[in-house]
């Protein structure tokens, strides 16, 4: 089972532009070049002089758009050899127009070396940009104990790889377990919080023993981060799963958010879990969340996803009708569903503004293919 997350190269290609950061295309490098070679074979071929040498003056601003600024420099030095030189029969070529084209140049190799400087620190933020995205939500492995893992992560701020939700699936001594959960707000305001859920979720797979214990520490952690000021409003909702060794049954607490679909022989079952309050509230420490057990078959798939995909409305108001697609693609391989949900979800609201988040686990016991 593949693992598709936000930030991949195929994801970049996709929604990277030239008007956003990605590099220009192949095409756009040959402007500059063809601007003064058309000027040039024009005024060479026509039978009397051009008044065309105007056009000139447009070959250095293009060529700051795709090149630096030695090209650049090129570009405009060609220009005004071009003026200069008698066989290309261009009229009215005065001082004036030398002068202009030649300031123009000049200009254009100063913007060019400042765009190149800006180019170079938009890469190195970029590349730190993935480096905190790997750090905050590393990828899933294809497989964690007895379960497949596949997951999906588009984050609502343009231009960012991490938001406010997170999911992760860890293995531990009391077997593998999973979250997903959503943190108040978006974008990189909720960057901190969901650090800070994920690191100790991942403490907390190494010494709690249950989904329960887990919740209570995520909570804890919250309160911490929140400094116990009960108006902090540092909150998340979160499900938790813990798998049992052979992958024959789930257990589920989820804490202020629906529990996952389970997709089984085509059709698609909400499953009935345990509501509990949101994290941060410190009421997991009095009255722990209840686990609900869910018994597993071979083949089956549980499907989570964040309120992003579940609150995406159409043109006319509608909701995204989640469970009722995911029936017509229960059947598509588990690794590309979460890309096939994620396509669909798109073309009912081609605007997302919220964070979307999707996960799918599949048991795979010990001697199933």
């Amino acid at each position: 089972m593949s693992t598709v997350r936000a930030g991949s190269p195929r994801r970049d290609r996709e929604e990277r532009t030239f008007l956003r950061g990605a590099p220009p295309p192949g095409w756009a490098r040959f402007l500059p070049g063809g601007l003064l070679a058309a000027v040039g074979v024009a005024a060479a071929a026509a039978p009397e002089p051009l008044d065309i040498g105007f056009v000139l003056g447009a070959g250095p601003p293009l060529a700051v758009l795709v090149h630096g600024p030695l090209a650049t420099a090129v570009v405009g030095a060609v220009s005004l050899l071009m003026l200069s030189v008698p066989v290309f029969h261009l009229a009215d070529v005065g001082s004036m127009d030398r002068l202009t084209i030649a300031f123009v140049a000049v200009l254009s190799v100063l913007l060019s070396f400042v765009r190149s400087r800006r180019d170079a620190q938009l890469v190195t933020e970029r590349a730190v940009a993935h480096a905190v995205q790997r750090a905050v939500v590393p990828p899933l492995p294809d497989r964690v104990g007895p379960v497949r893992c596949a997951g999906l992560y588009r984050a609502a701020q343009r231009g960012t790889l991490v938001g406010g939700d997170f999911f992760d699936v860890r293995a531990g001594p009391y077997g593998a377990r999973a979250v997903m959960g959503d943190v108040q707000g978006h974008g990189l305001s909720a960057v901190a919080t969901v650090a800070s859920l994920l690191g100790a979720f991942r403490e907390a797979v190494l010494d709690q023993q249950g989904p329960e214990a887990v919740a209570a520490r995520l909570d804890r952690r919250l309160m911490a981060d929140a400094g116990g000021d009960p108006h902090a409003e540092l909150f998340a909702t979160a499900v938790l799963m813990d798998f049992s060794a052979d992958a024959r049954a789930v257990r589920i607490v989820a804490c202020g958010q629906p529990g996952p679909l389970l997709l089984r022989d085509g059709r698609v079952e909400e499953l009935k879990v345990e509501p509990g309050v949101p994290l941060g509230l410190g009421l997991a420490e009095t009255a722990q969340p209840a686990a609900s057990a869910v018994p597993l078959r071979p083949g089956d798939r549980l499907f989570l996803a964040s309120d992003g995909a579940f609150e995406a409305r159409d043109a006319d108001g509608a909701f995204y009708p989640l469970a009722e697609r995911l029936a017509d693609l229960a059947h598509d391989d588990p690794g590309t569903l979460t890309e096939r949900v994620w396509a669909d979800l798109v073309r009912h609201c081609p605007d997302v503004q919220d964070d979307v988040t999707m996960l799918v686990l599949a048991p795979w016991p010990d001697g199933d293919s």
